[in-house]
């Protein structure tokens, strides 16, 4: 299902790509280019896209020029370390300070639009289980998070103070065929056999497409009503997806029939503190795993005229009709 590819664009602009070859940039570069747009690339290693060169650049050491964004009107900001693990001070320099510094540089050059792809996780940690809104946050207490959050400060102000106008966009997990980390991991798991999990637990989640979708209308929408012209909208489809349901839709995708959950709750729970102890990291893994982190994306919708068309089954689709 589709890439946002408009048949009237309303306004064919320059558009900069900050971590273009990345996971969610080598879908948004060839929908800019369908929808008309002329397309600058930038990514760490300069490799190139299918019809599109890219310009190496190292965010944390750019010294801002202003011929880079000569003539640029809108910048996606997609660049960002997302391995929750790595060092404090590697998420600092990345995931905030160089942000702040594009942004600086953007506003500078009279870039119209710097639509920033931020976090979930820069909202701190759920209090509930229900699903939460955009103002329903508290301090984050994982580098990731915390990087994430102060990149969003740094840019109201930045807003509030120019001509320039902020969509920050906060996705819950991505997903779409190739994602690494927890969905890789999961269907590793399912390749080796691992039994069917519990029905336990409920995430939030919007497929990659979805969000290059919601990207596109951020770069257009009016934002004359929004306080110093920044809007901040979270990413989701609407779903709340188990690890079992995730399981149950790789496992077919895979081409293999249902399996059953045979391993007893406790022997999970016994599993997880011992990857625990084993390799600690920033989240609990029953928490990752049967875990609530429920988002709401009614105002993405409502303000950005945006709608989640995908859903995890129609990205995963079976590989033929399982039996048992």
């Amino acid at each position: 299902m589709g890439a946002y590819a408009p048949s009237a664009p309303k306004l064919l602009v320059k558009c900069l790509v900050t971590g273009a070859t990345g996971f969610i940039g080598r879908e948004l570069c060839p929908a800019l280019q369908r929808a008309g747009h002329e397309v600058v690339a930038w990514s760490g290693s300069g490799a190139a896209l299918p019809g599109l060169p890219t310009v190496a650049v190292d965010l944390t050491n750019w010294q801002a020029e202003p011929e880079a964004m000569a003539g640029v009107d809108t910048v996606f900001h997609l660049a960002a370390i997302a391995h929750r693990e790595a060092p404090a001070e590697e998420h600092q320099r990345l995931n905030c300070d160089a942000v702040l510094a594009l942004a600086r540089a953007a506003s500078h050059a009279g870039v119209r639009r710097f639509v920033f792809v931020s976090s979930v996780k820069a909202m701190g940690a759920a209090s509930t289980s229900a699903p939460r809104t955009e103002e329903d946050t508290c301090e984050p207490q994982d580098a990731y998070g915390a990087a994430k959050w102060g990149a969003e400060q740094g840019l109201r102000e930045l807003a509030a103070a120019s001509g320039m106008s902020v969509v920050i966009l906060r996705p819950a997990l991505v997903y779409a065929p190739g994602a690494a980390g927890n969905l890789a991991l999961l269907q590793r798991a399912i390749a080796l056999g691992v039994p069917r999990p519990p029905n336990e637990g409920a995430r939030s989640m919007i497929s990659r497409s979805d969000l290059v979708d919601l990207a596109l209308c951020a770069a257009q929408a009016d934002l004359r009503s929004q306080p110093g012209m920044t809007a901040t909208w979270i990413a989701a489809d609407g779903e709340a997806y188990s690890t079992q349901r995730l399981y149950d839709v790789l496992r077919a995708a895979a081409g293999k029939s249902p399996a059953r959950a045979w391993l007893p709750r406790f022997a999970w729970r016994i599993g997880a503190a011992a990857q625990d102890l084993v390799a600690p990291g920033v989240e609990p893994i029953w928490q990752k795993l049967f875990g609530t982190e429920l988002y709401d994306s009614s105002r993405a919708q409502r303000e950005a005229d945006w709608r989640p068309k995908q859903r995890f089954e129609s990205v995963f689709p079976p590989a033929f009709e399982a039996r048992s």
